[in-house]
């Protein structure tokens, strides 16, 4: 095998068109011309990309070339992906001064020539389809090329020479300028800030670049899944007001969710989307940037489209779809009593309002639906195109727990009254579209928001006045089996996840959430987040998220003795900026008393587990940080200083006698003072109360640090070692020690065991990690 790569380095060198322009591979091969490379999945090519060569692109090249995110926008996780190619614009730039263009794969171009001329360039040879010219002339293959001509320095940190940031610069080199990149970047080869890819690996990238570049979609949908596609089709699209509305709704929550049908190992999965054809013709998809943009139709068609790319745990939000499901839908959307008279309005100002555009249908209908999902329905915020950067991010707490108010009781006919009643209130940033002046808009929705919150505050106290106060029975207990019911949210700095449980220890602050709460989340940071929006649009976004955080803290609050209430609050905002304890003293307080008779002076503690023990029938166990075993159920109690040097995220491999593994994540917590300060997150850190939770299995997308223990005596001595770290030089050595660096020589094998691991773990919920954030240390 080293031969077939010492062959292929040398027809690379000695065809003397690896460092040339593109004028003289123009001489040399011909005029760049977009090539049809999609073939039949059952076809010689297309069988032999299925078999030996997507395995390679997913398992050592999507891992950071995956989404939207990915550097030079280059997405190996499907034919389009790669025969798009590259780009040099930025998706996540949080300094334009205006909307950008968006580049989604399938939405705003459907052909590659469409992706020229909107200035991507290609990756694999466009020009002559020689053998040698598919070699030479293509950026992939010769960034392939690079890497193993410049490997790098075995189990070391990589010097400067590597920059890892997500904010750093890229070249995103064309073939005509591959030789400055080779003369100014020698390890600038791909996997970059990896090992290359074997021998083995490399000669199915090389015959397959060398023949082509053939590409083939997985395998169709099967029957049985086909046969439930019609049946959904039917019933999102039968011609009744009533059932478009419904359909209307139904797909802006679920615009993002991986569909599908067969409960242990689906073929496949699905997205649902709008398209201008009704079922059983060819679905043209509708291009609009936000799920509820005019769709410039008569009428819209909503259908399940097959989603042909690798599956990547950072964008996949599974969703079972059955027939209980669909009977459940049937008696929230269509069995209740009211009527649609005409469909709501496409124009921003009313379709970026849920409470305008869906008022014909009743809350709690509205609600339940929303609850039923609510892992997926926040996990869309958290893995949706909002989820990328710190600022998007830093509105939220480390850890935290959610639960949410029972419809029978936040349902009611008053609370409806109240909400039709300020509609307009409850406007949402994304009127503005994407393109906002951040300083008015504030001053705008905080007045807005001081008013509706009146309102709510005047109704609750006027609702618990008589002697019927909150308890935890104001809680949603999942009807007794929905696990939903209780969730976890941990921010991981710049990235987060979301679990059913209530996870790790008790946390600084909890949210209670309820209907207009939850439906604003969902519009503000999912339906109507633009990620192609200017600086004004995403940092409105971001200033009204506080006012959301602010109204879930409240709401758990309420709970707690009167007495305790502020005191309690102002330990979760130390510090906090003027403008925000402005907006407190200016807010008037829900001031009825809590029903619950609190025994201790730490009521906050008390609620804890009041909560637990109302929920408990519905609390998953799935990540319980108390099944950890010993001694690595140590670390759940480092030291500050210790918990200080540790990366976001750290996954734990430990080899067992059968040669098999368990899996735990270490997440660190970042300790804040306060949490509404935009630009100065670093001077709100409270350092020495940092804290983290080891739990079973994986949590996150984006490890940080990979740590391999191959036995009893490893797992002892790296739990006694991690707490006791005080300095940087500490954690470099366990990392010599323990650690899977980026420039481990078997990086590769240790990567594969832990996905495949965590393919044991998660089941459906399984998808290919990110390594954009591994870190180098």
């Amino acid at each position: 095998m080293k031969k077939v790569l010492i062959s292929a380095l040398v027809l690379v060198i000695l065809s003397g068109c690896a460092y040339l322009g593109n004028a003289h591979f123009n001489d040399l091969f011909g005029d760049e011309q977009t090539q049809q490379r999609i073939v039949p999945h059952d076809s010689g090519a297309g069988a032999e990309f299925l078999q030996e060569v997507k395995p390679v692109l997913d398992t050592r090249c999507v891992v950071c070339h995956g989404c939207y995110d990915a550097p030079c926008q280059l997405k190996l996780s499907s034919p389009e992906g790669i025969d798009r190619g590259l780009s040099k614009e930025l998706v996540y730039d949080g300094t334009r001064l205006l909307a950008t263009t968006p580049s989604r794969l399938l939405f705003d171009a459907t052909t590659t020539q469409q992706w020229r001329d909107k200035g991507f360039t290609p990756v694999l040879n466009e020009r002559n389809q020689s053998p040698e010219a598919n070699l030479a002339g293509g950026v992939l293959f010769n960034s392939l090329v690079l890497k193993q001509s410049a490997p790098l320095p075995e189990n070391e940190i990589l010097d400067d020479e590597f920059d890892f940031s997500l904010s750093r610069s890229q070249t995103c080199a064309t073939m005509g300028e591959f030789d400055r990149l080779a003369s100014e970047q020698p390890h600038g080869g791909m996997p970059y800030g990896l090992p290359g890819v074997s021998s083995q690996e490399f000669y199915h990238l090389q015959k397959w670049l060398k023949d082509g570049g053939k590409m083939a979609h997985i395998k169709p949908p099967t029957k049985a899944e086909l046969t439930q596609v019609k049946n959904w089709e039917a019933f999102l699209n039968q011609d009744s007001l009533k059932y478009q509305l419904a359909a209307r709704y139904i797909y802006e929550h679920w615009f993002l969710a991986h569909i599908y049908f067969t409960p242990d190992n689906p073929q496949s999965f699905f997205k649902l989307v709008r398209s201008s054809t009704p079922p059983g013709e060819e679905i043209q998809l509708i291009n609009t940037r936000r799920p509820y943009d005019d769709p410039k139709v008569n009428r819209v068609y909503y259908r399940l489209l097959q989603d042909r790319s690798t599956v990547l745990s950072k964008t996949h939000l599974p969703l079972k779809l059955d027939d209980s499901k669909l009977a459940r839908l049937y008696e929230q959307f269509i069995a209740p009593d009211y009527t649609v008279n005409k469909m709501p309005s496409y124009q921003a100002e009313a379709a970026s309002n849920p409470f305008k555009t869906f008022e014909a249908i009743p809350i709690n209908s509205k609600y339940q639906f929303m609850l039923d999902e609510a892992e997926l329905i926040i996990m869309g915020f958290i893995k949706g195109p909002v989820c990328r950067g710190q600022i998007a991010l830093n509105v939220i707490n480390d850890h935290f727990w959610v639960a949410f108010a029972d419809p029978e009781k936040v349902a009611t006919p008053a609370v409806e009254d109240m909400l039709l009643q300020h509609e307009d209130a409850l406007e949402l940033p994304a009127a503005e579209e994407s393109n906002a002046l951040p300083i008015s808009s504030w001053v705008k929705y905080s007045v807005r928001e001081k008013k509706y919150l009146q309102a709510k505050v005047e109704l609750a106290n006027d609702m618990f006045k008589n002697g019927e106060h909150l308890t935890t029975d104001l809680l949603w207990k999942g009807e007794g089996h929905n696990k939903n019911a209780a969730l976890t949210i941990f921010r991981h700095f710049d990235s987060a996840t979301v679990v059913k449980g209530f996870i790790g220890q008790e946390p600084k602050t909890m949210w209670v959430l309820d209907y207009a709460l939850f439906e604003r989340i969902h519009y503000l940071l999912v339906a109507g987040f633009d990620v192609y929006g200017n600086i004004g649009h995403q940092l409105i976004t971001r200033l009204y998220m506080d006012f959301l955080r602010l109204e879930g803290e409240q709401n758990f609050l309420a709970l707690l003795p009167e007495s305790k209430r502020h005191q309690i609050k102002k330990s979760w905002y130390r510090k906090s900026p003027p403008s925000l304890s402005k907006f407190f003293k200016n807010n008037r307080d829900f001031s009825q008393p809590s029903g619950i008779e609190y025994k201790t002076d730490d009521p906050q503690h008390e609620l804890y587990g009041l909560v637990k023990q109302t929920l408990a029938p519905v609390l998953s166990d799935h990540y319980d940080y108390t099944q950890v075993p010993k001694p690595l159920n140590a670390l759940n109690d480092m030291p500050a200083k210790a918990i200080n040097l540790l990366p976001q995220l750290s996954y734990i491999l430990v080899k067992q006698d059968d040669d098999s593994h368990k899996a735990y994540t270490v997440i660190h917590h970042n300790a804040h003072y306060n949490i509404s300060s935009l630009l100065n997150e670093d001077g709100q850190r409270a350092y020495d109360e940092d804290t983290a939770t080891i739990v079973p299995g994986f949590i996150g997308d984006y490890p940080a640090a990979i740590w391999y223990l191959n036995n009893s005596n490893e797992v002892s001595e790296f739990a006694q070692l991690l707490p006791m770290m005080q300095i940087e030089a500490d954690y470099s050595a366990l990392k010599v020690k323990f650690g899977i660096r980026r420039s481990h020589p078997e990086f590769w094998k240790y990567s594969d065991i832990m996905h495949q691991v965590a393919k044991e773990y998660r089941g459906v919920e399984f998808g290919m990690f990110d390594y954009n954030r591994l870190e180098n240390r």
